[in-house]
């Protein structure tokens, strides 16, 4: 049964830049620091203190804009958002208003609806500014006491707001993840939501169809998730809530005031926080102590020309240049950069891209997730891998020794020769196995029959007898030597 209206989602994403500085003075951004130590007059907004620009933040804004297909406006300003908070200490936010440095832009993602489908989401804008503070709440102790950390006041955030687009609680997860990924291949955020580098808000409403008209539910800014499944899941619900809502009071968009809700995981629900301030509400004003940023068409296309490939590019790069499957790539390229580079080096090392792929997905990031490690800290090298792959690209080793020897690899580390030796494995010639295979065929005649009648799937068997017999047969060498004596002796 088709739901009785349509949800439209605009998201707001707070991404956290890779600076070891903060955006207007010279405290480090390291997570988990003692609380309060990472602070200095400016960040505390103490009487005099003045703010000096980071420019590496701005540098990483401006890739990350270029990237989103954002314009660069030749000059962006500051504005101080004027808002009372126990974690502001100065009162105001140094933010930008009317002048972000990222105008515009768009995202393509695959369609959640079709995969073989592509959704284009447009954005708003993407802006640089400071972070608050951290309050910690202690009421599930019973105390009641409210702690607040500084250290993250000042760390350069950049917000990217998209267009009301998306039309599923899936596709806006599908959004997040492609951006972060995107985020991830610049190297402008280690996105990390866990560590609050990535934070995401989602404005919510619905379109309901009555009577020939479409009716608008107010809006809600939902806050507190802390996932990309939270937010999918936090949008699900909302979205049934709104209009069980509507269907009581009977509510539009013109009789409420946008609100904020939280998402509380637990209970699985959205929960009413506050109603939520305009713009005019925060009194914006140019920040009187920071001048405008001033970007030259030189510096604009310098950047440009210096970025690092997108993951959209690199799918399709992957699919020609190695010629697999856009599953495939798909797999590979979501894992991030590294394993990019690390299946090219095993593609090319053992001539053999689509086994490479094959052995990545289901051997590597198998092991990864299992030993909770990243591809930088694997045991097993890409040129390690490509030169055991590359032996049974040339029928040295089969697939089921390989892996017998990937799995030493692990264990113990070393060349692939020291593993083979070690496993005992060798190389057995044609002639071995010729009469290794008489053997078995004489002592099966049912097979031979079978495989006369057509039945080509029966020599299966007897490959099963020649590896108990020795291990190291190649059974695709068996196979292929076998039919050939049923056909030279029928």
């Amino acid at each position: 049964m088709d739901q009785p209206y349509e949800i439209v989602i605009g998201l707001e994403v707070h991404v956290q830049l890779r600076t070891t500085t903060k955006l207007f003075c010279r405290c480090a951004t390291q997570f988990g620091a003692p609380p309060n130590t990472n602070v200095c007059p400016v960040c505390l907004g103490m009487p005099g203190a003045l703010p000096v620009i980071n420019e590496h933040a701005v540098q990483l804004a401006l890739q990350t804009g270029l990237a989103l297909g954002s314009t660069i406006p030749p000059m962006t300003k500051w504005d101080r958002k004027q808002y009372f908070y126990p974690d502001l200490p100065k009162g105001y936010q140094i933010s930008q208003f009317d002048l972000p440095i990222c105008d515009g832009g768009h995202l393509t993602i695959a369609d959640p609806a079709d995969e073989s489908q592509t959704r284009t989401i447009r954005l708003i804008r993407a802006h640089l500014e400071e972070d608050a503070g951290k309050s910690m709440h202690d009421e599930a102790n019973g105390r009641a006491d409210s702690r607040i950390d500084l250290n993250r006041c000042g760390t350069p955030l950049l917000e990217i707001v998209s267009q009301p687009d998306m039309r599923s609680a899936a596709e806006a997860k599908a959004f997040l993840t492609e951006l972060k990924l995107l985020l991830t291949y610049l190297d402008v955020s280690d996105c990390e939501m866990q560590e609050g580098s990535l934070r995401v808000d989602a404005n919510v409403n619905l379109k309901i169809a009555k009577a020939g008209d479409t009716i608008a539910t107010p809006i809600v800014e939902i806050k507190n998730m802390n996932s990309f499944r939270a937010v999918e899941r936090a949008i699900a619900h909302e979205a049934q809530r709104q209009y069980h809502e509507w269907e009581e009071t009977g509510l539009t968009i013109k009789d409420r005031t946008k609100r904020t809700f939280g998402w509380d995981d637990a209970a699985e629900r959205t929960v009413p926080q506050r109603e939520k301030e305009e713009a005019a509400d925060y009194r914006y004003l140019p920040d009187p102590d920071l001048l405008p940023i001033c970007l030259s068409t030189e510096t604009v296309e310098a950047t440009r020309a210096a970025l690092a490939e997108f993951p959209a590019v690199a799918r399709q790069r992957l699919q020609a240049d190695y010629e697999i499957k856009a599953y495939d790539a798909d797999v590979i390229v979501n894992q991030g950069r590294g394993v990019v580079e690390y299946f090219e080096a095993v593609a090319k090392g053992s001539g053999d891209a689509r086994r490479a792929s094959s052995w990545i997905q289901q051997d590597v990031l198998r092991t990864m997730k299992e030993q909770g490690v990243g591809i930088g800290d694997f045991a097993v090298s890409a040129d390690t891998l490509a030169e055991l792959l590359g032996q049974v690209f040339a029928g040295k080793l089969d697939n089921a020794r390989a892996r017998d020897v990937f799995q030493h690899l692990l264990e113990k580390g070393g060349s692939v020769a020291e593993a083979i030796k070690a496993l005992g494995i060798e190389s057995v010639d044609a002639g071995e196995i010729e009469s290794l295979c008489q053997e078995l065929l004489d002592a099966n005649p049912q097979v031979v029959e079978d495989v006369r009648g057509g039945k080509m799937q029966a020599i299966g068997s007897l490959i099963g007898q020649a590896k108990k017999k020795n291990p190291n047969v190649n059974p695709k060498q068996f196979r292929e030597i076998c039919l050939q004596l049923i056909q030279s002796a029928g």
